[in-house]
């Protein structure tokens, strides 16, 4: 199985790209999610990889396929600038299951 990365950065596509990621550039909104729901129905697709940026664009969509599919696999990165929400993980699971996770 594969992996592809969605992103409107060029730079994280390019880095990517060196690991052997196939990327492709989704500048706005529209083909973002045109892409996200190509490649969810792609069986030759294990992982989708999306930037924090586009996760947060389409995150409806994306709960969405990580609550009813198992494959393919979605992860969020951080931008070039590290930038991602803090608590990210404890705000998806609240927002995915329910509950709320109190961390140290």
């Amino acid at each position: 199985m594969k992996s592809i990365l969605l992103s409107s950065n060029d730079d994280i596509i390019n880095g990517l790209r060196l690991a052997g990621v196939i990327g492709v550039l989704c500048p706005n909104r529209e083909e973002l999610l045109n892409n996200f729901n190509k490649y969810k129905k792609d069986q030759s697709i294990g992982i989708i990889i999306l930037t924090y940026s586009s996760f947060e664009m389409i995150k409806d969509e994306v709960i969405e396929v990580k609550l009813n599919q198992k494959l393919p696999l979605v992860v969020t990165i951080p931008e070039l600038d590290g930038k991602m929400e803090d608590d990210f993980i404890l705000k998806y699971i609240k927002e995915s299951v329910g509950v709320k996770v109190v961390g140290d």
